[in-house]
């Protein structure tokens, strides 16, 4: 089951955390992985694993809000494979900070990479996908459902992340193109490290004892775990699944109301 023989997928941020998960084990379950990501390092380490895992990938840089760049990779992709069958949508920024104390600066990065990344990702993919259909799945978050303190922007475009999901999914099912998307809550990733080192500095462990605890299982979510639900999604045996934002949060969005 959950095997993507013959499969050819593309991962936005597939060089780090949530990326990193699902790119290894698309590897591992038969996919050729296409990673497109700003870290040259991160994106090459991971695509030489897959390699020596027996796995099939590809790697190139690209900043997911530059239009003209994404294109560029998309194609390139398609002259090494011929065709895409799914598009991750993973790569994200996030901010701190309120709507009067959010810099319109740091607004429109955030809307740039989280909101017009995925528009340049399915605006590129989907004429190919609409020749023998695909799947989508997009990184959304618990913070487009509940209110979250001082994430102003980031729910902000998590929110538009699912409004996308939901579009796309409408707009492509004569095309034979499932879409989805995933809404995770805290996930122990290197980012969540760096926050916190960054942030609380001499507080490390307090912080993130206390916002493990913020999910209501006691912890946060390992990105292999966002991973499995994705590979799912993105599955045949999924086929019956389109339109739909899946929670994935240790009970944040249902148990803290």
């Amino acid at each position: 089951m959950f095997r993507l023989d013959n499969k050819v997928a593309v991962v936005t941020g597939g060089g780090s955390g949530i990326g990193k998960a699902v790119s290894l084990l698309f590897g591992k379950q038969g996919a050729t992985v296409c990673i497109l990501d700003l870290d040259e390092q991160g994106g090459n380490t991971v695509a030489s694993e897959i390699q020596a895992g027996g796995g099939k990938s590809f790697y190139k840089k690209c900043n997911v809000a530059k239009h003209a760049e994404v294109h560029q990779a998309i194609d390139a992709i398609l002259s090494a494979f011929n065709t895409i069958d799914i598009l991750i949508n993973n790569a994200g920024i996030a901010h701190i900070g309120t709507a009067d104390t959010t810099a319109e600066e740091d607004f429109d990065r955030l809307m740039s990479v989280n909101v017009k990344g995925i528009y340049n990702s399915l605006h590129a993919v989907l004429p190919t996908m609409k020749e023998k259909g695909g799947v989508i799945c997009n990184l959304a978050s618990v913070a487009a459902s509940v209110g979250i303190t001082e994430r102003f922007a980031y729910s902000t475009t998590k929110a538009a992340v699912v409004g996308m999901t939901l579009s796309v999914a409408k707009d492509y099912i004569q095309h034979k193109i499932r879409c989805n998307c995933v809404s995770p809550g805290r996930v122990h990733t290197p980012f969540v490290d760096g926050f916190i080192k960054k942030t609380y500095p001499g507080r490390e462990q307090e912080m993130f004892e206390k916002l493990s605890k913020t999910q209501p299982i006691g912890r946060m979510a390992q990105p292999e775990e966002i991973a499995s639900l994705i590979l799912y999604l993105c599955s045949d045996e999924a086929g019956f699944i389109t339109g739909c934002d899946y929670p994935i949060d240790g009970g944040f969005i249902t148990l803290n109301s």
